[in-house]
């Protein structure tokens, strides 16, 4: 098994809580003030900072931050009085918002925790591919993942799938060259891509093993970020720093076949 030693971008400890909150809120205000000043109706400047809000809001990896930042501007601006010209009924604009980027379907997959900065580096190198290998990022929410496997596999066709319609759409505007569907990761087949990349939870995996081992083709590569396939030892496990570790499959390894160096 190899390990590789990782760290920490020095950005990642200098953005630390609750300033990357704070710097939420002070944008979706800006927002909100600069649509009002350009004589948007106030129902359309709260629904647009709103939207600003979650988006930022769902980079975070914990659901109590994700919640503070996503209700942090509705609250400030109720408690403010400056909006006293929206109905009441426009309050529940904050909360439809967050049904529609996280609706209750894909409450059994993993919340939405992006995937951190180069942690995908060393994915070329242990798992080479051809060019045009198709590689596939199985919930990719915002499109974190997307960007990762685009650097280690410049030349692959990258693709992405998301339950949720929002995101999937805000993956797709992010990562144009990359293929985003809104769809089902447990119903889209797995079969034709040569690699598959996941950052679920402990409780997906023994259905990642199950449809891997269904649906792969022999020698396929699969991706997990921070939890093991069960009953199957990893191929490599890449260290990175104290909060993450990538592990690298091949659920249908023929036997006597050479592991990554």
């Amino acid at each position: 098994m190899l390990s590789v030693a990782g760290s920490p971008s020095g950005l990642q400890n200098w953005l630390r809580w609750p300033l990357p909150a704070l710097l939420s809120w002070a944008l979706a205000w800006a927002v909100y003030l600069v649509l009002g000043a350009l004589g948007l109706p106030a129902l359309a400047a709260l629904a647009a900072a709103s939207l600003l809000g979650l988006a930022l809001a769902l980079i975070h990896d914990s659901r109590w931050r994700r919640l503070m930042v996503a209700g942090g501007f509705p609250l400030s601006l109720l408690l403010s009085g400056s909006a006293t010209a929206l109905p009441g009924w426009a309050w529940l604009l904050p909360l439809a918002l967050l049904a529609l980027a996280y609706p209750r379907h894909a409450w059994r997959d993993a919340p939405l925790f992006p995937t951190p900065r180069d942690a995908l580096l060393e994915l070329g190198r242990l798992a080479p591919l051809p060019a045009g290998a198709r590689v596939l990022d199985a919930g990719c929410g915002l499109g974190a993942g997307l960007l990762e496997l685009r650097r280690a596999y410049p030349e692959a066709c990258i693709s992405g799938v998301e339950w949720s319609p929002l995101l999937a759409r805000l993956a797709a505007w992010r990562c144009p060259w990359a293929e985003v569907q809104r769809g089902d990761m447990w119903a889209q087949s797995w079969a034709g891509f040569d690699l598959v990349y996941l950052f679920q939870r402990p409780e997906s995996m023994a259905q990642a093993l199950s449809k891997a081992r269904a649906e792969l083709r022999p020698g396929a590569w699969l991706a997990s970020l921070d939890f093991e396939l069960p009953e199957l030892a990893p191929l490599a496990v890449v260290e990175l720093g104290p909060r993450h570790r990538l592990l690298l499959y091949r659920p249908l390894l023929k036997k006597g076949a050479e592991r990554p160096k």
